[in-house]
């Protein structure tokens, strides 16, 4: 087993702490807050107020569970609408209250189902990400899990963004990744490798801050974000007051890490070789033509369809004598 899977099966683990485990470890008189004044609580994702060293911190996380009802009453830590309302229903109020932001990561992905994109489920996302990059408190996001897709982006619009040494970062999942790229979700590994989505890789491409190194097997909470380091990161922050500065450098610190990173080339030595006159972008030229093709042939199907219904329809009217009531 390669690195990159080991870290992948590691981080999908049910026996790693839980957003709710560092919520309560790391903070004390931690109290909970539910719902989001709109339509119900989520149990996906957690929320609240502690103190940090006396100073008060609103702490939210996406909550994964320990076992199968766990699990279902969570919803296997895809949140809903809701539940993104709810992270940013308690992110403006920390912002009205001057408190400190610190999220938690740890998802697959926001839930896809047909509820979920009736209640906006998009516009809840892309809401979250606008209002974070413009919050006057500092945010600290820390994943802990997986970090998958738009559903981990909700919460990591941060001033600092750290990961737990054997944790992902992605866009997307390797299976669905390979089985967009090759149509065969088993290549997941390779895929894996092809992202860089793990810790060390992402911290070399400037993604994020800080590794956290894990002692043993996520049995307890990393030595890195106890009370005392979080202090600290809180003083360099400055966050014991809402700064009006942040915003513009939160969106310096977005700007500079969305350039564009090529991946290395890959030589056709090391090709399989039904890859070796493979090319993406051609097959992907080509692609694109076909189903241009395809959809004007559709269009022009539907047009003379429905000129033959309308002109029969027409005639028909002639034919039949209309009576009025």
């Amino acid at each position: 087993m390669s690195d990159v899977a080991r870290i992948l099966k590691e981080a999908r683990d049910q026996g790693r702490l839980t957003a709710l485990d560092f919520a309560q470890g790391i903070f004390d008189d931690f109290i909970e807050l539910h719902g989001d004044r709109n339509f119900r609580d989520d149990g996906a994702i957690i929320g609240g107020i502690g103190r940090l060293n006396g100073q008060a911190v609103t702490v939210v996380g996406i909550q994964k569970g320990r076992n199968l009802q766990d699990n279902l009453n969570r919803n296997f830590g895809q949140p809903h609408p809701e539940g993104y309302r709810k992270a940013l229903r308690l992110m403006k109020q920390a912002e009205k209250f001057g408190r400190p932001v610190v999220t938690f990561i740890n998802t697959a992905g926001a839930y896809p189902g047909v509820g979920a994109e009736e209640r906006g489920q998009g516009e809840a996302i892309a809401r979250n990400l606008m209002e974070m990059s413009d919050l006057k408190v500092p945010i600290i996001a820390i994943i802990i899990g997986e970090g998958g897709s738009g559903g981990a982006l909700a919460l990591a619009v941060a001033d600092k963004v750290w990961m737990l040494e054997n944790t992902i970062y992605s866009i997307l999942s390797p299976e669905g990744f390979a089985t967009i790229l090759w149509k065969d979700g088993s290549r997941s590994e390779e895929a894996a490798e092809l992202m860089k989505i793990t810790s060390g890789e992402l911290l070399n491409m400037g993604i994020v801050d800080k590794v956290i190194p894990e002692r043993g097997y996520f049995t307890s909470v990393p030595a890195a974000v106890r009370p005392a380091a979080l202090r600290r990161l809180c003083l360099r922050l400055r966050l014991n007051r809402p700064n009006s500065t942040l915003p513009d450098c939160r969106a310096g610190w977005i700007s500079s890490r969305t350039k564009l990173h090529r991946l290395p080339a890959r030589s056709k030595q090391n090709l399989p070789k039904s890859e070796e006159s493979y090319s993406p972008m051609k097959a992907t030229d080509e692609t694109l033509t076909r189903r241009r093709w395809l959809i004007l042939a559709v269009i022009c199907l539907i047009n003379l369809c429905a000129g033959s219904v309308n002109s029969f329809e027409f005639h028909r009217c002639r034919r039949t004598p209309q009576v009025g009531y």
